[in-house]
C-alpha cells in the first residue's frame, strides 16, 4: 500500500485535528508531501484559534471557518487520551473513577462525535471523501482477553459504534462519504510509550502515519464505518 492519496479527486480542503501530537504532525507533513489538496489545516488546542474536543463552540467555530475555505474532502482525527498528570488507566474495577471515566469518553468518544457533527455537512456529495479518526484495537470487544483499562476501551468502543452509526446515515446524502476507525498500532508517542510492553513492535510517528494514509486511501465507499487495523485488515467489534 501506498500514501499517495491518488483516490482521492484533486483539489478541497484536508484537515488534521489533534496536529501537534506525534502522529497528527506526521499526518500533516504526509498529506502536505501528497499534493493532493488545496490546503491543509491543522487543529489543536495549542494552536491559534484553539480547538478543544471538549468545547463544541470551538469545533463549531473551527467548521465554520474551514467550510468557507472550499469543500472537505479528507479529516483524519489523530486526537485520543490514555493517561496524563490527572489520570491512569485502571488496572482493576476497584480504581474505576467517575470523573476519569466521564473525561475519557469526553474526549475520546464525544468529541470525535461532535467533529463528526459539525464537519459532515462539509464533505461533497459527489467524490470520494474521508472521516477518519484513531481509535484502538483495545477498544474490540470481542478481542478482548486482558481487561483493564476500563475507560478507554469502554470510549473506544464507544467511539466505533459512532461511527458506524454515522456512516448509515451518512450514505443517504453523501454516499461517497468513507467514515473509518482506524487502529495505528503501537506508536512511539506520549500516548503510547509509557505502556509499550516488551515484545510489541513499535512504530515512528511517520510510519504509523504512511500506513494509516495508505489504509484510507485503499477505502472505498463499501469500507464505511468499518473498524480496520494499520495494515487494512478489519478488527472484530
Amino acid at each position: 500500500m501506498t500514501s499517495e492519496l491518488t483516490s482521492f479527486p484533486h483539489g478541497g480542503i484536508a484537515v488534521v485535528a489533534g496536529a501537534s501530537g506525534g502522529i497528527g504532525s506526521a499526518l500533516m507533513r504526509l498529506i502536505e508531501a501528497s499534493g493532493r489538496f488545496d490546503a491543509v489545516e491543522g487543529l489543536a488546542r495549542s494552536r491559534s484559534p484553539a480547538f478543544d474536543l471538549e468545547d463544541e463552540e470551538s469545533i463549531a467555530a473551527a467548521a465554520a471557518r474551514i467550510g468557507a475555505m472550499g469543500p472537505l474532502r479528507l479529516f483524519v482525527d489523530a486526537t485520543g487520551l490514555l493517561s496524563d498528570a490527572r489520570m491512569q488507566p485502571e488496572k482493576a474495577l476497584r480504581q474505576i473513577d467517575p470523573a476519569a471515566m466521564e473525561r475519557s469518553f469526553r474526549v475520546n468518544a464525544i468529541g470525535p462525535a461532535l467533529m463528526i457533527k459539525h464537519f459532515a455537512p462539509l464533505f461533497p456529495r459527489e467524490g470520494k471523501s474521508v472521516f477518519a479518526t484513531l481509535s484502538a484495537k483495545v477498544g474490540s470487544i470481542g478481542d478482548n482477553r486482558l481487561g483493564g483499562w476500563i475507560s478507554y476501551r469502554a470510549s473506544k468502543a464507544a467511539l466505533n459504534q459512532i461511527v458506524r452509526t454515522a456512516s448509515i446515515e451518512l450514505a443517504r446524502r453523501q454516499p461517497d462519504l468513507v467514515l473509518l476507525a482506524l487502529h495505528p498500532g503501537t506508536v512511539d508517542t506520549g500516548l503510547s510509550r509509557p505502556f509499550a510492553r516488551t515484545g510489541l513492535t513499535v512504530r515512528t510517528p511517520d510510519e504509523a502515519a504512511h500506513r494509516l494514509l495508505a489504509v484510507i486511501d485503499a477505502a472505498g465507499r463499501e469500507k464505511s464505518g468499518a473498524f480496520l487495523s494499520h495494515d487494512g485488515e478489519r478488527l472484530p467489534w
